[in-house]
């Protein structure tokens, strides 16, 4: 689940401290970071918005990979939309916890082999990953986004009879200048080559 690297639409809380062209920088490194940690044997879709910027995903990212629209609507509805056109089992991951390394990925991976949900929680109350066999639409319905109550709602919502593994220990994503700091001092993270247009 990304979104097009354009200045003032990615980042904006980080663009508070760095402004908007060193935040949407940072946008384009985290990414980076998080393509090149994806297993090479997953099958991956880059689920993108707004609507019009696929032209300048495939610049940026690569002509080979495969992209689809968000649609409009929450991120709970955008989730779910791209769960139903997909099916399962998914794992949806966003571009901004480099935390999430290969190894990390493998294991929720096979996590999700043995359960039919599987969740990362995030340090600030969300989640860095979330892993479904099935459709499960009420993970995503009435869910606080972008507080430190997303983790906590969404396991609220997983029906009963759904197997869980709450994966550890919660990462980091970057969202605002200490988290940042924190990520380029870790050393995961790689100036990209180049930069998608402008």
């Amino acid at each position: 689940m990304l979104k097009a690297p354009r200045p003032g639409f990615v980042k904006t809380r980080l663009a508070a401290d760095l402004g908007a062209a060193q935040a949407r920088d940072g946008y384009l490194r985290l990414v980076d970071a998080q393509m090149r940690a994806l297993p090479t044997d997953w099958e991956t879709v880059i689920a993108f918005a707004p609507a019009d910027a696929e032209d300048e995903m495939r610049e940026w990212l690569g002509a080979s990979q495969e992209f689809r629209p968000q649609c409009e609507g929450d991120l709970g509805r955008r989730l779910e939309r791209v769960m139903q056109d997909l099916g399962g089992p998914l794992i949806f991951l966003g571009g901004d916890c480099p935390e999430l390394t290969t190894e990390r990925l493998r294991e929720a991976a096979e996590a999700l082999a043995l359960h039919d949900v599987v969740i990362w929680p995030a340090r600030d109350g969300g989640y860095c990953l979330l892993g479904l066999r099935t459709e499960c639409p009420e993970v995503f319905e009435g869910i606080s986004w972008g507080t430190s109550e997303v983790f906590r709602e969404t396991l609220e919502r997983i029906p009963g009879h759904l197997s869980l593994r709450v994966m550890a220990p919660p990462l980091e994503d970057v969202d605002d200048l200490p988290s940042w700091e924190r990520a380029l001092a870790s050393g995961s993270m790689r100036k990209p080559q180049e930069s998608p247009p402008t």
